[in-house]
């Protein structure tokens, strides 16, 4: 139930590809542990592969204001005319601040949610060579997140036995450490590296 709901969530989020590429890879883990008795493996990848792959960039955020019922929320919320300002720190335009490299956050006016309709309907770009996000130094190391895990869980199971299955379900639980956005992501994927280093050497990996 938990991976058709998430696989549910990545087809609207990218397309039907992305989400049979979140099963499959659920599916293996599932499949390579089945013969120990456990659904650990399954379950760490189905919670955190999901979180590599479901992460709230400048598409998703457009598409959660233009394509839900955000609008029809705020209605509900307010009697009468409003007029709508959104308070966001766009990664392709804003500079960190020199002194606490955090982005600051600017104020934009309704004209907004034309663009967030038009940037979600461009959502299918991610990725591509055409995705004007993608040279971004927060969306590579997310891009590089996702690869790296696929190159682990493929390491795991390919040598997954008693032995090995803790380290396995630990590498593959390793992106809930990951955590925040900007220069505080960027920390914990720091932060997480020797432990990784550590998990690969357990289920066999030398380098």
């Amino acid at each position: 139930a938990v991976v058709a709901k998430r696989s549910e969530f990545l087809t609207a989020y990218q397309d039907a590809a992305y989400a049979a590429r979140y099963r499959a890879l659920v599916e293996k883990a599932r499949s390579a542990e089945a013969a120990l008795g456990s659904t650990r493996l399954g379950a760490a990848v189905a919670n955190y592969y999901f979180k590599l792959l479901a992460v709230k960039d400048e598409y998703e955020v457009a598409r959660l204001y233009a394509e839900t019922d955000f609008l029809d929320r705020v209605k509900e919320a307010f009697e009468g005319d409003f007029e709508l300002h959104f308070h966001l720190a766009p990664l392709l335009f804003a500079k960190p601040d020199p002194v606490t490299g955090r982005i600051r956050k600017r104020e934009f006016g309704a004209w907004t949610m034309t663009a967030f309709k038009w940037l979600a309907k461009a959502r299918r770009l991610r990725g591509t060579r055409w995705d004007i996000f993608a040279r971004l130094p927060e969306r590579r190391a997310e891009r590089q997140l996702i690869a790296d895990y696929e190159a682990d869980l493929a390491a795991a199971l390919a040598t997954l036995s008693p032995a090995t299955l803790d380290a396995a379900v630990a590498l593959a639980s390793l992106p809930e450490k990951i955590r925040g956005f900007g220069h505080v992501k960027a920390k914990s994927i720091a932060a997480t590296a020797p432990q990784r280093a550590i998990l690969r050497r357990a289920i066999g990996v030398s380098s």
